[in-house]
């Protein structure tokens, strides 16, 4: 039977059980819309702007696992997706994004709407094709899911000429994968494995340091075995946040930057770090000489490159973190490690977070505290960057993997709402909140048009501060306090702004309002923004300045 290109693409996303598209039309993509008008069971979801598109996408991928899909159309479409996918592609996420191109023969002629799209993302996907036979496009699209979804995943492009979906073929579709250049690594080597098994049970001060590849192979069970089994402590990095119950004894929190001392001190002290799905980013080492300086490093990793990459390791095992563990399990013993342990809870208790909430003046650490309160720990959250990212990281209590859904790598201002919409759709179970700032939010606040349209109950907790927070945070730390071109004196109405989209939106600028604001908020069948007005000089802490060590750690007293 012969079919256009506009079907092939259709029918072949259906094979790969796509539920949602994420993105908008123009002109050269027409024909696939035209096509896609009449399946009713694959959905489209209008978003506002492309790169909010990818980031909903996104945010479907984090929560379900799955791959998100984003289709928008060339030019100045593909261009606004850049952000999204370069985003994705940081933390590892599966998606595959779809762009119109030009029609093949004004390929490189400085085409109306034409972009070198291809050229633009290489350096910010796993892969890209340019698809200029239509002959070629059902093997295409099998390959870009399967590259998406497999070894360490990430983002694929598939740029698509508009003379390739009006093209009609009746040949054979090949959907076999063949890529000889790409045999991703599952197994791990078992003799590898007996080695890190060998240093764990010797080891006096180990501590697991564990990273969002845990959650991505979804091994959150098999790491919560291995710390019972092996009696080993756990920290996590800001993306792998409840991947290990937070409520566990052996939890140490989040490590980095603006991790808790404890997590920190125990990298620092140990004599063994088990590093499993983490890539030792800047954010995590700080001065790279003096991290974890007295020991020995296991780094369990998919990614053969990221190896040594940044710190070298003593033992590096390659594979799939679920296959791994479930093998390292079999070979590691309980130990009982009584010093080391009592030197944690002694860290535990002398540097637990906090911050003064004596006054009447609305913290956002108390908000934060007070959704978590609210929802009982269970929610999707999903963060802007800056200090409402550390905040929502910080004191929301995270006991579920795909639970905490932020931009890690890229950091990227305006990710959170659009990727509350991708959770929202692909767990429609769920109370889905964005703990935003008012700079962030800013950045894509046009979908609540999205949310409104599709009835999503996405909720947008806004800690309004007046600033672009965390660059503000810098200028007082390090900056001598120069807020140049921090204040937000411009803001608008956040309730008035939700109303008129018609969202529901509520004021709240006393301590005692949050609460109850925050649980009628979830009692609505509907979108809600809630302009929280907090502390506009309340730092996030601890925090270790970018390129130095514990020891230059800030907002708490050291041993």
């Amino acid at each position: 039977m012969e079919k256009t290109g506009s079907q092939i693409l259709i029918d072949a996303l259906k094979k790969e059980n796509v539920e949602y598209i994420f993105g908008l039309p123009g002109g050269v993509v027409i024909p696939l819309f035209d096509t896609l008008f009449d399946y009713s069971d694959l959905k489209f979801i209008l978003t506002r702007h492309e790169q909010a598109a990818g980031h909903a996408a996104d945010g479907y991928a984090r929560a379900t696992g799955k791959v998100g899909v984003c289709l928008v159309t060339s030019g100045p479409g593909a261009t606004n997706l850049t952000t999204a996918i370069a985003t994705a592609y940081m933390d590892s996420i599966p998606m595959v994004a779809i762009t119109g191109q030009v029609k093949t023969h004004l390929i490189g002629s400085d085409a109306f709407q034409e972009a070198d799209v291809t050229g633009i993302t290489r350096p910010i996907s796993k892969h890209n094709y340019l698809v200029k036979n239509i002959k070629e496009l059902g093997k295409v699209i099998k390959e870009a899911f399967y590259i998406a979804s497999t070894g360490r995943p990430g983002p694929v492009v598939i740029d698509l000429p508009v003379d390739v979906t009006t093209d009609k073929w009746d040949g054979d579709i090949h959907e076999k994968i063949n890529l000889p250049g790409y045999k991703p690594s599952y197994e791990g080597n078992i003799r590898q494995i007996k080695i890190a098994a060998e240093a764990i049970n010797r080891s006096k001060r180990p501590v697991i340091y564990a990273g969002g590849g845990v959650i991505l192979s979804n091994s959150s069970e098999q790491l919560i075995e291995l710390a019972e089994k092996a009696n080993l402590p756990v920290n996590t990095t800001l993306l792998a946040l409840g991947v290990f119950p937070e409520d566990n004894e052996k939890a140490l929190g989040m490590l980095g930057m603006h991790g808790t001392v404890p997590a920190n001190y125990a990298v620092h002290e140990s004599d063994l770090l088990i590093a499993i799905g983490a890539r030792f980013d800047d954010r995590i080492t700080g001065k790279i000489g003096e991290f974890a300086p007295q020991a020995q490093i296991i780094h369990i990793d998919i990614d053969p490159t990221s190896i040594s990459k940044n710190i070298r390791v003593d033992i590096p095992v390659v594979g799939d973190a679920n296959n791994i563990l479930t093998e390292l399990i079999k070979h590691v013993n309980y130990a009982e490690r009584k010093e080391w342990f009592e030197k944690i809870a002694e860290w535990k208790e002398k540097y637990r977070l906090s911050y003064d909430n004596t006054s009447d003046v609305v913290k956002p650490q108390y908000v934060v505290e007070q959704i978590c309160e609210a929802t009982k720990g269970e929610a999707i959250i999903t963060t802007e960057v800056g200090q409402n990212q550390m905040w929502a990281a910080q004191y929301y209590t995270y006991t579920n993997p795909r639970s905490f859904l932020s931009s890690g790598g890229l950091g990227t201002m305006g990710f959170g709402f659009p990727a509350a919409i991708g959770a929202q759709l692909g767990c429609p179970d769920k109370i889905v909140i964005d703990i935003a700032g008012d700079g962030s939010i800013q950045m894509n606040i046009q979908e609540l048009s999205t949310v409104v349209k599709y009835k999503l109950p996405v909720k947008i907790a806004i800690l309004n501060n007046g600033y672009l927070g965390m660059v503000r945070q810098w200028q007082e730390l390090f900056y001598n306090k120069k807020y140049a071109h921090t204040l937000l004196d411009g803001n608008p109405d956040f309730v008035q702004v939700a109303k008129a989209y018609g969202a529901d939106g509520f004021l709240v600028e006393k301590k005692e309002d949050v609460r109850p604001v925050i649980e009628k908020a979830i009692s609505i069948d509907g979108p809600v923004v809630i302009d929280f007005r907090v502390d506009p000089e309340e730092n996030v802490f601890p925090m270790i300045p970018a390129g130095q060590t514990i020891s230059q750690v800030k907002g708490v007293e050291l041993i």
